[in-house]
């Protein structure tokens, strides 16, 4: 019996990023000194780009993304792109462990809309050279809200926020379409806000930022579902629940029990990618909140985040723990984070990058057939 999918999320996935080639550094630090024009840059991010189209469709991956190699970070480029919110120079980085970020945020200076946004000619690229399904990845629209919180939204144009989460919905709902009409039929959310809602560190900075963390998952879940409702029936939208990943590191720790139950039967996407590669993620158990039915679970169980490559029976055993929760139908494998979810990328080489890629395919298919 084979379990195969032929639609979105296949049996092996991945989240998105991938280390940024070198040649596409060197080309982004010579566009900083203006020793080379944006039409030079953007040439070798498409040469870049086409040969890692190559590369993830000779693994054998049913999906292939453009590495978000044209992206800075992999949050703040998009939602810099929509109307009224502005990337700053902020005081201070994101706090990960042992390590910061570079120092930029966003901040709401009016009205949040979409009318057009650069990446959409990303996608429109990536489909161009893609042999199988093209995958687009975008932060989530809860993200744009949880980390920076009340103090990035500007009081004046906002005094009330119902009307920022109902503007932000909105403007991704419009977003979902361009990316349709473009010709997307797999769009993933990227979210850091579910998975830190579960850490008590992160939930006490959320207070201190000026907002109420008992009530953020029902408001994301109905901004997220405003950006879906006219979604049309071909489209595939996952989310991915990620702790934070940069330069190998993370910010949050915590199971997904505390949030497990309304993520997975409120909030109307087809599938979850989940981070489950170490002690930090807790216990699979709250699987057992998944609705039977059609909603698929990626398990992030392959580390992006560490070389060595993990041991086929392990990820096998895993999988199978999990059966106890979720029917086999509804998983599939991924690694658990994007390889760089920022340019700087994570402490491993291409090649270890693509041994774990292959390491999925491979299991997936001695898994499910």
């Amino acid at each position: 019996m084979t379990l195969r999918r032929t639609t979105p999320p296949f049996r092996a996935d991945h989240v998105g990023s991938l280390l940024r080639p070198a040649a596409v550094k060197a080309a982004r630090a010579k566009y900083a000194a203006k020793a080379i024009s944006a039409e030079e840059l953007k040439a070798i991010e498409d040469r870049e780009i086409e040969r890692l189209v190559r590369k993830q469709e000779e693994i054998g991956l049913q999906l292939v993304t453009d590495g978000e190699t044209r992206r800075s970070w992999w949050h703040f480029d998009f939602y810099a792109g929509l109307d009224g919110v502005e990337l700053y120079e902020a005081p201070h980085g994101i706090q990960f462990a042992g390590v910061t970020t570079k120092s930029e945020s966003i901040r709401i200076v009016g009205r949040v809309d979409f009318s057009g946004h650069p990446q959409i000619n990303h996608f429109r690229f990536l489909k161009s050279k893609a042999r199988v399904v093209a995958k687009m990845c975008i932060p989530a629209p809860g993200t744009m809200h949880f980390r920076q919180g009340r103090q990035s939204i500007s009081r004046d144009i906002y005094p009330d926020l119902d009307a920022y989460f109902a503007d932000v919905g909105a403007a991704y709902k419009k977003a979902v379409r361009a990316f349709y009409d473009a010709g997307c039929r797999y769009l993933q959310l990227d979210d850091t806000a579910w998975a830190m809602m579960c850490s008590a560190f992160e939930r006490e900075q959320s207070k201190k930022r000026g907002d109420d963390p008992d009530t953020l998952p029902e408001r994301y879940a109905r901004m997220t579902n405003i950006a879906l409702a006219d979604k049309p029936a071909d489209l595939v939208v996952t989310m991915h629940s990620c702790r934070g990943n940069f330069r190998s590191k993370w910010i949050a720790e915590g199971g997904y029990e505390p949030v497990a139950e309304r993520m997975f039967n409120d909030v109307n996407v087809d599938g979850y990618f989940l981070e489950w590669e170490t002690e930090r993620a807790g216990g699979l158990e709250p699987l057992r909140y998944v609705p039977k039915g059609t909603k698929i679970v990626v398990l992030g169980l392959v580390s992006s985040k560490l070389a060595p490559l993990e041991n086929k029976d392990d990820i096998k055993r895993r999988i199978d723990e999990a059966t106890k929760y979720v029917a086999l139908d509804q998983l599939a494998l991924s690694p658990q984070c994007g390889f760089a979810s920022t340019e700087e990328g994570n402490a491993l080489t291409e090649e270890e990058q693509w041994a774990k890629l292959r390491l999925v395919v491979d299991i997936a298919g001695e898994v499910w057939g």
